[in-house]
C-alpha cells in the first residue's frame, strides 16, 4: 500500500468513526445546511479527513489538475500568490471552518492559481474528484454554490431574512412580488370614441380608480383616472359627450409583468402617478393601482412621497423624516436589497430637496433667476443612506464674468437658507462646506466647465479629492440641461487625458479592503475607542466607488451610479460579466450590513457611525462580507494592472 493510499485509508477511518459529528459540523455551514440528508450522507461517505501542519503547502499551482474538494474543518488556510517574476509574494485570501476550496479549478479541471497553505494546524475533509462530480450532478444546492459562489450566499442570506419577516407580518408582503401576480383581474379598457359620460359610467360599475384607453390591438393609447375627471368637472364648460380621447392622459406609463410591485410603487413615487399599465408585447394585460399596492403594505411609499412634496412647512418635513426611516427599516426588516432602499431613499430625499427649496422661495422670495440644484457624491449617486450630509452646489447660465457675479449675489443669500432648512430636515451641514451657500460652488455653467478642466489638467492630491466628490453630480431641481452639458463635457475631457486616469487609478486603491493577516479574517483597528472595528464605508464601499468612476469615466459611462456603471462597463467589454456581476453583489451586501448598522443605531438612540464588530455578526454575514471584502481587493488588483500602477 503506498503513502496515499494509507493516508486515504486512515481519513476515511476517521470519517466513519464520527458520522455523527461530522453531519452537525456540515449542517452548520452554506451549502450543506441546505443539501439533503441523502446527499449529505453521500458526501460523508466518501469523505476522508487530513491533517496538516502549520505552514505545510496543500495545494499549489505546481501539482497539477486538482484532485479533490475541500472542505476545512478545523483551522485556517491563507492563499499565497507570486507577486511577478521579481517580486516577493503576497497572501490574497483567508479560509476558515466551514468553507471549502477550489472550486473553480476543480470544474475547469485545472490546477489552482494560488498556493493554499495552512496558517495553523488544520483538519480538512477531502472528497476526490469523481465524488465531486457526481455530487454536483446530483444535488441542486451542491451544483448551485459551486457555479454562483458569493451569489448563492446572498440568496440563502435574504431567504433567511424574509423568513424571519414572513413569520412577524405574514409571506403576503414580498418585495419582489410580480406585477402579474398583482394584476390577476382582467383590465377594463375601452376605445378613444367612447363618449365621456359612458366611460365615466363604466368605471363606477366596475368599482375602478382608472381606464385604459387602447386601439384595436389593445395598445395603450392613453388613461382617464379619477384626477382627469375632477379637472374635466372643474370645467364649467366640460361637454361629458366628447370622446374620452379628448380628455385622456396620452401615453401612460407602463411596466412589463415580471416587473416587480417595489418597480411599480417607485414609479408612482417618482412619477406622482396612481396607476402603472402592465405591457407585454406591446398589449395591455393589467393595471396596478395605488389600492393594489396597499394589499401589499407598501403604499405608504406612494402615500409618504406625496406628504413630501406637499408638506406645508420645513416644520412638517422634519416630522416626514421620521416616518421615512420607518419604511426604510420595514423594507430592510422585509428582505428589500441595498440598492432598491438607497433608490428608495434617494428619491424620498430629492422629493424633500425640491420641497425645501420651494418652501424656502416662498418664505424668503424667488430670485428671479433660473438655476439648478446639484448634488454632489452618495446623493449625486442615488446611494444615500439615512445617514448623510450635504454635498450640494448650485449651476445657472450667464453670458459674462459680470452677469456671473451678479446672479450669484442674488442666488447665496437664499441657497444659504435652504442649506440651514435641510439641516434642519436631518441633511447635515457639509463640514467641508461643499454646499450651494459656498459662492465657490455656487456657479455658472462656465465656471463649474473652468473649475473642472482645472482639476483633469491640474491633478493635485487637493484636485484627485475634488474629483471623488463633483465627478458625481445630478441635477435634483431646476432645469437640467446645463447639468448634462457639463457631465457631457467632463466625460471628453477624462477621456483625453490619460494621465488624470492614471493619478485617479492611484488614488482609487490607496484605501485597502480590511482583509487581515494569517490569523484573522479581517484587518481590525488595534487602539483606542475603535478597537476591534472596520469601517464599512471607507475600507469596504469606496474601493469599489472610487475604482468603478475611475473606469466609468474613462469610458464615457454617463451613469453616476455604482452599480449601473459596472453594468454599463460590462455592456462595453470594460469588465467580464461574471466579475461585474460579483462586484455589483458584493457592493450591495457590503451597503446592507451598512445600512442595518445605522438602523440600530437610530432605535438606540445612538449617533450614526459606519464602523462595525465583525464579530457580533453571525458566521454566514461574516463569511459573505469576507468574500465582498475579496471582490473589492480584485477590482483594485485589476486597476493596478490596467494602469501599470
Amino acid at each position: 500500500m503506498s503513502r496515499s493510499d494509507a493516508f486515504a485509508k486512515t481519513g476515511r477511518t476517521a470519517v466513519q468513526q464520527n458520522i455523527q459529528g461530522t453531519l452537525e459540523f456540515l449542517q452548520k455551514y452554506p451549502p450543506f445546511n441546505q443539501m439533503d440528508i441523502v446527499h449529505l450522507s453521500y458526501l460523508i461517505e466518501n469523505c476522508q479527513l487530513r491533517f496538516y501542519s502549520e505552514g505545510e503547502k496543500i495545494i499549489s499551482p505546481e501539482d497539477g489538475p486538482v484532485e479533490f474538494f475541500y472542505i476545512v474543518k478545523q483551522g485556517r488556510i491563507y492563499g499565497e500568490r507570486r507577486k511577478g517574476q521579481d517580486s516577493g509574494k503576497e497572501t490574497t485570501f483567508e479560509i476558515t471552518s466551514g468553507e471549502c476550496f477550489p472550486i473553480a479549478a476543480l470544474l475547469g479541471e485545472r490546477a489552482t492559481r494560488t498556493s493554499h497553505i495552512a496558517a495553523e494546524d488544520t483538519f480538512c475533509l477531502l472528497l476526490d474528484k469523481a465524488s465531486f462530480i457526481k455530487l454536483f450532478s446530483k444535488c441542486n444546492a451542491f451544483r448551485d454554490f459551486a457555479v454562483r459562489g458569493i451569489s448563492s450566499l446572498l440568496d440563502h442570506a435574504n431567504q433567511q431574512v424574509q423568513t424571519r419577516a414572513a413569520e412577524t407580518l405574514g409571506s403576503q408582503y414580498s418585495m419582489e412580488t410580480s406585477l402579474a401576480e398583482l394584476a390577476m383581474r382582467q383590465p377594463i379598457n375601452c376605445a378613444g370614441h367612447l363618449p365621456l359620460h359612458e366611460a365615466v359610467r363604466l368605471m363606477h360599475e366596475q368599482q375602478i380608480g382608472s381606464l385604459v384607453i387602447t386601439d384595436e390591438l389593445q395598445r395603450p393609447q392613453g388613461i382617464f383616472t379619477l384626477r382627469d375627471l375632477r379637472r374635466v368637472i372643474a370645467d364649467a364648460n366640460a361637454n361629458l359627450r366628447q370622446p374620452i380621447s379628448e380628455v385622456m392622459t396620452l401615453d401612460p406609463f407602463y411596466l412589463p409583468p415580471h416587473a416587480t410591485a417595489f418597480d411599480a410603487a417607485l414609479a408612482m413615487t417618482e412619477r406622482h402617478i396612481a396607476h402603472v399599465c402592465v405591457v407585454q408585447e406591446g398589449r395591455l394585460v393589467g393595471v396596478v393601482s395605488e389600492r393594489d399596492l396597499f394589499s401589499l403594505q407598501r403604499v405608504d411609499l406612494v402615500h409618504l412621497a406625496r406628504a413630501v412634496r406637499h408638506a406645508s412647512s420645513v416644520e412638517a418635513l422634519v416630522q416626514l423624516r421620521d416616518e421615512i426611516r420607518s419604511l426604510v427599516d420595514r423594507m430592510i426588516a422585509h428582505g428589500a436589497s441595498s440598492e432598491q432602499v438607497t433608490r428608495l431613499i434617494t428619491l424620498l430625499n430629492d422629493h424633500m430637496v425640491s420641497r425645501v427649496i420651494e418652501l424656502c422661495m416662498e418664505e424668503h422670495g424667488d430670485p428671479g433667476v433660473e438655476f439648478t440644484w446639484l448634488v454632489f457624491g452618495s446623493e449625486g449617486r442615488k446611494e444615500q443612506t439615512l445617514y448623510t450630509d450635504q454635498d450640494n452646489g448650485i449651476l445657472f447660465e450667464a453670458s459674462s464674468q459680470e452677469e456671473a457675479n451678479a446672479i450669484r449675489q442674488k442666488l447665496l443669500p437664499l441657497a444659504r437658507e435652504i442649506n440651514l432648512a435641510l439641516d434642519d430636515c436631518g441633511f447635515m451641514l457639509c463640514k467641508g462646506n461643499i454646499m450651494a451657500g459656498n459662492a465657490e460652488l455656487c456657479l455658472s455653467r462656465q465656471e463649474w466647465s473652468r473649475r473642472f478642466s482645472k482639476i483633469v489638467r491640474e491633478a493635485s492630491p487637493e484636485n484627485l479629492l475634488y474629483s471623488t466628490i463633483y465627478f458625481d453630480l445630478r441635477a435634483i431641481w431646476g432645469p437640467i440641461e446645463g447639468c448634462k452639458a457639463l457631465r457631457r463635457e467632463l466625460l471628453s475631457m477624462v477621456r483625453n487625458n490619460n494621465m488624470f486616469q492614471r493619478m485617479m487609478a492611484q488614488s482609487a486603491i490607496q484605501n485597502k479592503p480590511p482583509l487581515g493577516g494569517l490569523f484573522r479574517s479581517f484587518a481590525l483597528d488595534k487602539k483606542g475607542a475603535q478597537k476591534d472595528t472596520l469601517d464599512l464605508k471607507i475600507k469596504g464601499l469606496a474601493p469599489f466607488v472610487d475604482g468603478v468612476r475611475v473606469l466609468a469615466l474613462a469610458h464615457e459611462v454617463e451613469s453616476s451610479n455604482t452599480s449601473e456603471r459596472i453594468r454599463q462597463l460590462v455592456s462595453k467589454g470594460v469588465i467580464e460579466r461574471l466579475d461585474g456581476d460579483a462586484y455589483v453583489e458584493a457592493y450591495h451586501f457590503i451597503q446592507l450590513i451598512r445600512m442595518q448598522q445605522h438602523q440600530q443605531q437610530a432605535r438606540n438612540a445612538l449617533a450614526y457611525n459606519n464602523r462595525i464588530y465583525p464579530d457580533e455578526l453571525n458566521h454566514l454575514d461574516r463569511r459573505i462580507l469576507r468574500e465582498s471584502f475579496r471582490q473589492a481587493q480584485r477590482l483594485q488588483a485589476s486597476l493596478t494592472f490596467r494602469y501599470q500602477l
